[in-house]
């Protein structure tokens, strides 16, 4: 049987904030739209988020059959998502109140570790079945050299994983990482990637964006999404410089990001003089989401040179405006970006060899053609729709099954 309702939590993050500023990302964007996508679909949807400034409506209606609910947990102000679990009982409490009363729920979607650890004891607590999505793992980020979370994350997200009754990936690298690292029961797994909004992000001219650039005819490459040392942006600005080409331009739109995100910013300032591109490399704040369309569609090349991605949806929102994508080996990305048709895929983060790819965009206008008619199709494989309906199946499964019990 369908589940009525959702309880999908976000607690670190709002459905509602800006993505590429402080910790809004491209897990907003999921969250939001997955669960537009399954009130659609029949399944009503309560985001949980903390209150995290005064005066917050305690619920803000999106559309029908989707509300964020702002639950009273923690001071009324920013709390860094490294330490928001020191409020965990005040999170679960304010949470069982909302379940226990007017949204009471057949399952729980946590979103992200800290969410995560809340909806592991609201499951115990209430009786009510686990999914989880990581959305990234602390394992992967060590796996890069990017040491910035909590001592303890990896044994939550193990303990997250042995209890979950479902766990949702983007991707089989994903998957083979829980099986591998935490132990995970590969059965209890579904792979279901994001999508897209075709009827936000779709092909189309950039002029009014160029214009504001004062860009002209001139080559854009563009970066898109919170500065932190995690996303590599560093490695776009290197690569202008390999690029070599003296009219060509790099923005970047974004904002910083974690505790290293304002010396990242510094840090990348300084690269920028560094390497004499001042006057080639923009920074711009962070857009709205549905904004950013205008931004892919100006740009020509789109580049994600992250240093590990579970998924990116930047590189998909690009496809699917008709951008090429030139991205990292890494995640998801390698799913999203059709090496040769739609994009590039660049196995190492050495700036000549993305360089080189870009090259190919900007010297060759049939290929550039042919990439970009090559994006817009492979994008068309990437729906909320589809996503919907597969979680919608795995709600509907793992009600009927006995609760994992903690090991």
């Amino acid at each position: 049987m369908s589940p009525r309702r959702v309880a999908m939590l976000s607690l670190h993050t709002s459905p509602l904030a800006q993505p590429g500023l402080g910790d809004g990302g491209g897990m907003n964007v999921y969250v939001r739209s997955l669960a537009a996508a399954l009130a659609r679909a029949g399944v009503e949807c309560d985001l949980l988020t903390r209150a995290d400034r005064p005066g917050v409506a305690p619920v803000i209606r999106l559309e029908p059959g989707v509300r964020v609910v702002n639950l009273q947990a923690g001071p009324p102000r920013p709390v860094a998502k490294a330490e928001l679990l020191v409020h965990h009982d005040e999170l679960v409490d304010a949470a069982a109140r909302w379940i226990g009363g007017p949204g009471a729920a057949d399952v729980l979607h946590a979103n992200y570790y800290v969410s995560g650890a809340v909806a592991h004891t609201l499951k115990h607590r209430l009786g009510i079945p686990m999914v989880t999505t990581f959305h990234t793992l602390a394992r992967a980020k060590e796996g890069v050299g990017i040491h910035d979370d909590p001592a303890d994350r990896v044994d939550i997200e193990t303990a997250i994983v042995s209890c979950a009754d479902g766990l949702v990936v983007s991707t089989e690298e994903e998957r083979t990482l829980l099986v591998d690292v935490h132990d995970a029961v590969a059965e209890r797994i579904e792979v279901i990637p994001p999508g897209v909004d075709h009827a936000v992000f779709t092909p189309g001219r950039g002029t009014r964006v160029r214009r504001h650039w004062k860009v002209g005819d001139d080559p854009v490459l563009l970066v898109v999404g919170r500065i932190q040392p995690l996303k590599g942006f560093d490695l776009a600005i290197r690569t202008l410089a390999a690029l070599g080409h003296p009219r060509a331009h790099l923005v970047i739109v974004g904002g910083p990001s974690g505790a290293e995100g304002e010396a990242e910013l510094a840090r990348l300032h300084a690269l920028v003089a560094e390497l004499g591109l001042g006057d080639r490399v923009r920074f711009e704040p962070p857009r709205a989401h549905d904004a950013l369309a205008a931004y892919y569609r100006a740009a020509d090349v789109v580049l994600v040179p992250s240093r590990t991605e579970s998924f990116g949806l930047v590189a998909l929102e690009a496809a699917a405006c008709g951008v090429p994508v030139v991205a990292t080996a890494v995640g998801g990305l390698r799913s999203v970006v059709e090496h040769g048709a739609s994009g590039y895929i660049v196995d190492d983060r050495d700036p000549i060899a993305f360089a080189a790819y870009v090259r190919k965009v900007l010297d060759d206008s049939a290929h550039a053609g042919s990439l970009r008619a090559g994006a817009s199709v492979a994008a068309q494989r990437f729906t909320w729709s589809i996503a919907a309906a597969r979680l919608r199946r795995l709600y509907a499964d793992v009600p009927a099954r006995e609760l994992v019990r903690c090991s």
